[in-house]
């Protein structure tokens, strides 16, 4: 059997940068003699290093987000991600980097015109795990995807000085008494901030996830809205109000797990198979000292 890890690449690339970035100019980040910086590379490049010699996969795609105004999301509500600011200038020289060095390693990677990079992670661990070929392991903190996990598909995700924990089915219903499909539902009334994600205004996390363990879904809650349990009395105007906003959240909360360009994708292509001397090398033009 085989094994699979599925890295959304920009959330590692990102995480690395502002942590490492943090109360420091652009002068005083690290960069190459050539001026190419790394400091966000350093991070990325260590733990995908890492998660290879600790996990031992077969199979390996660094998935990679579109930029944010050719997402189908955006076509669907104009404001998703409208919030966000401009990436810095660093971070992204970074992301060209690490793609042209993926592309001198042989380092599997993976962006698809018009999805994210969680519709691709989303679409490679469905087709995975309806192919049976083995355990996949998702590794990002993005509480997003957790709407993915099966018997087949974890997620790794990394706990501040305690390390990766692998997040399992069994974890998530324990931890929220629902499915992981069910994920969406209480993500649609929420809402999200960081995505621009609208949700029903005045509903939070006291009522999203006992509403959805009670009526099952979204359009379970609605269904019932005229008959909702009493507890819920002092939400029943406000969803009434957010319905719209509710279904229109959960179309865009809801990964893609059938992107159409990827029905014959074959997993022969993200078969791990590294030259560490390459890889090696290819480190050192940057000057970067990361464990093997």
């Amino acid at each position: 059997m085989g094994r699979l890890i599925l890295i959304d690449g920009f959330n590692l690339l990102s995480r690395g940068y502002f942590a490492t970035a943090y109360g420091k100019s652009e002068e005083q980040l690290s960069k190459t003699s050539e001026g190419l910086f790394t400091n966000a590379l350093r991070v990325k490049l260590q733990k995908i290093m890492s998660l290879i010699n600790d996990y031992e996969p077969t199979h390996f795609v660094v998935t990679w987000d579109v930029k944010r105004n050719e997402v189908k999301r955006k076509a669907l509500y104009e404001d998703y991600k409208g919030t966000r600011d401009d990436l810095p200038a660093p971070l992204i020289q970074q992301y060209e980097t690490a793609v042209n060095l993926f592309h001198a390693t042989g380092i599997p990677q993976m962006s698809v015109e018009g999805f994210e990079a969680d519709d691709v992670i989303g679409t490679l661990s469905e087709k995975w795990t309806k192919e049976g070929l083995g355990d996949c392991y998702i590794y990002s903190n993005d509480k997003d995807l957790l709407q993915l996990l099966n018997p087949a598909v974890s997620q790794i995700i990394a706990v501040r000085k305690e390390g990766d924990l692998v997040y399992t089915e069994d974890h998530f219903k324990t931890e929220y008494g629902i499915n992981p499909g069910q994920w969406i539902d209480v993500k649609a009334l929420l809402g999200d901030k960081s995505d621009n994600i609208p949700g029903v205004a005045g509903v939070g996390d006291k009522a999203a996830l006992p509403l959805i363990q009670q009526y099952g879904s979204v359009q379970g809650v609605y269904e019932s809205i005229g008959v909702l349990d009493s507890k819920f009395n002092r939400y029943r105007k406000k969803l009434s109000e957010g319905e719209e906003l509710a279904k229109l959240s959960l179309e865009l909360v809801t990964i893609e797990r059938a992107i159409p360009e990827l029905d014959l994708y074959s997993f022969a292509e993200c078969k791990l198979d590294l030259d560490m001397n390459q890889i090696k090398s290819e480190f050192d033009k940057l000057g970067l000292r990361i464990r093997m």
